[in-house]
């Protein structure tokens, strides 16, 4: 029993602990859950890379380590192909409508 509570603490700490990516502000971040979500909550080709780089105006080097970024602390996950689905904000509702049906 200890070890799960020490497990799930050591969990919660690692993934409050996460610093965000060198040179992305915290405007950045919200730019980018904002830009994710308005092409449907799921970053991981070419045609969803585009919009959110033109809408972000950060870079694609700067859009994948937000992405990392957001996996890390469990704000994200990981799509079959690589990419990820935004699971907070404006994409929490669609990530609980898709795991109902």
């Amino acid at each position: 029993m200890k070890k799960v509570v020490y497990g799930v603490a050591a969990l919660a700490l690692t993934s409050a602990c996460v610093m965000k990516p060198q040179g992305v502000t915290d405007e950045d971040l919200v730019s980018f859950d904002a830009a994710v979500a308005s092409i449907g909550c799921t970053l991981e080709t070419e045609r969803h890379y585009l919009p959110v780089e033109l809408q972000t105006g950060l870079t694609r080097e700067l859009l994948t380590e937000v992405a990392q970024f957001r996996l890390a602390r469990e704000e994200a996950v990981s799509t079959e192909s690589g990419g990820i689905t935004l699971t907070t904000g404006l994409c929490e509702s669609k990530t609980e409508t898709a795991a109902a049906t």
